[in-house]
């Protein structure tokens, strides 16, 4: 029997991480000469494994070497600092926050200070919470829609999706991807996302079927719940061995996790061989974060830092804190989509690499009226960096909201239109832009409808769980503050 474990083999991990060194500035030329002279092969493109596993000399040369690279700095790390501290004083125009953890020690964080559970955070009483239920419903139903929209394209290079949308009539895209009436030679040529078709389809869809991208929110549901807001780091490693089932967790999350059962601990649980940790992982974790913290972009920032030092560094944790603050400021309630992604990259390192994707993203949607343009300005500009990686898709999720200018339909439809990774780009523009609309009847029923108010997941006892519950427990754990411009 040939069992492949995908995103942990060294073999698979070192081609990965060599890509990885060039570009945050490592000199990793000799590295890379030895494993290609010892017949080493390059990271696979889609996958998360080779289709064949290496002969033992091979695997373990490829465990040297990821060790070797450990060893070698960034010349970036002075602009890209992963210690919270640190991409504080990079920032400044930080902004103030009134419900900020009192710790953001890494190491204070991993020993358990966060460990005992607080109570809800305290909701404003009638119309103003109603108001903000109904806000956080139209967020799940939109991360949902998004991501559903995106499933079945997810994998599939630029060139696919858009011949796949124009075969029957669905470009720009304007709804779901449907089988119907695509000539078979197309299908062939560029078939569906083997997981997703069954249930993403047009033809297909009955109710939101399971996906990472909202297993992670119920997880962070779980931890506020069990751990409160103080949460430190260790707490969600903890929940995640408790709740998270490790054939669920892919690239970083997956590292992590068997950094974990090796023994490591937060932070090594990020660093250690783990060529993924600046790809999106992180940042698909991050609404539940902004959702909780309504007015309050450095707190949800902050939270969403504690999050993602599991598994992430530097720009990979950039994109969680960045989403978690514009979602923060979306969930007021007062905001347009331009002043929440301002609000983003007030938290983010200006000089980092995240910091000028989600720049050039705005600019560039700001340049061209036709978003295929854009598109292809942003491919050009990062396609050097992998499909999953969070530096390419944090520009093509800021320049789909900036187009869409907050629409929703036009929100999610660009940011899957435009590749990469088509279904976190979809859940997240979702959420942000089902904030905006702030009402889930605001919500185009083409989207709501056939997701029939039910949610798959394995996660605790959320499966088969309605929006509309789930709205009411996260609700239960807002913590909002009155004056968002702070």
């Amino acid at each position: 029997m040939n069992l492949r474990l995908t995103w942990v083999q060294p073999e698979d991990l070192i081609g990965h991480e060599l890509r990885q060194a060039a570009q945050d500035g490592r000199d990793a030329s000799a590295i890379a000469h030895r494993w290609r002279a010892a017949g080493g092969p390059p990271a696979p493109s889609a996958a998360g494994a080779s289709p064949q596993p290496a002969p033992p000399p091979l695997r373990t040369l490829a465990s040297r070497l990821l060790d070797e690279l450990a060893e070698v700095p960034s010349p970036l790390s002075v602009h890209e600092p992963t210690d919270l501290p640190a991409i504080r004083a990079a920032c400044p125009d930080w902004p103030r926050s009134g419900t900020a953890a009192k710790t953001s020690d890494p190491g204070a964080e991993a020993s358990g200070s966060g460990t005992a559970a607080s109570s809800p955070g305290t909701v404003a009483s009638g119309s103003v919470a109603e108001a903000l239920m109904d806000r956080l419903h139209a967020a799940w139903l939109g991360r949902a829609a998004g991501c559903l929209l995106g499933k079945p394209v997810e994998k599939l290079p630029l060139h696919a999706i858009r011949a796949l949308a124009r075969a029957t009539g669905n470009w720009p895209l304007t709804d779901w991807f449907t089988a119907k009436g695509v000539p078979g030679e197309l299908l062939a040529a560029h078939p569906w996302n083997r997981r997703s078709a069954r249930t993403s389809l047009a033809e297909n869809i009955d109710g939101m079927p399971e996906d990472d991208d909202l297993n992670y929110p119920l997880l962070n549901l779980l931890l506020l719940q069990r751990y409160g807001p103080g949460f430190g780091t260790a707490d969600v490693a903890r929940l995640w061995l408790d709740e998270l089932p490790a054939g669920r967790t892919f690239t970083a999350e997956r590292v992590a996790y068997r950094n974990l059962l090796c023994g490591l601990e937060p932070p090594l649980t990020a660093l250690h061989h783990n060529p993924f940790r600046e790809w999106i992982g992180a940042a698909i974790r991050a609404d539940v974060h902004g959702w909780t913290h309504p007015g309050d972009p450095a707190a949800a920032a902050e939270q969403a830092h504690r999050d993602a030092v599991l598994t992430h560094t530097a720009n990979g944790v950039y994109g969680a804190m960045f989403i978690a603050a514009a979602l923060a400021v979306a969930a007021t309630g007062n905001a347009d989509v331009h002043r929440c992604l301002r609000a983003g990259l007030r938290v983010v390192p200006p000089r980092s690499r995240l910091a000028e994707a989600v720049r050039s993203g705005i600019e560039t949607a700001g340049a061209h009226r036709d978003f295929d343009t854009v598109v292809d300005r942003l491919h050009a500009a990062h396609g050097s960096y992998h499909w999953v990686h969070v530096i390419p898709n944090a520009a093509l999720l800021t320049a789909a909201l900036t187009h869409a200018d907050g629409d929703f339909s036009g929100s999610i439809c660009r940011a899957v239109s435009g590749g990469w990774d088509t279904d976190s780009n979809g859940a997240t523009a979702g959420s942000l832009a089902g904030l905006l609309a702030g009402h889930p009847d605001q919500l185009p029923g083409r989207w709501t409808a056939p997701l029939k108010n039910r949610l798959a997941s394995t996660v605790g006892d959320f499966d088969g769980i309605g929006f509309d519950s789930l709205a009411r427990l996260t609700c239960a754990h807002t913590n909002p503050r009155e004056d968002p411009r702070s």
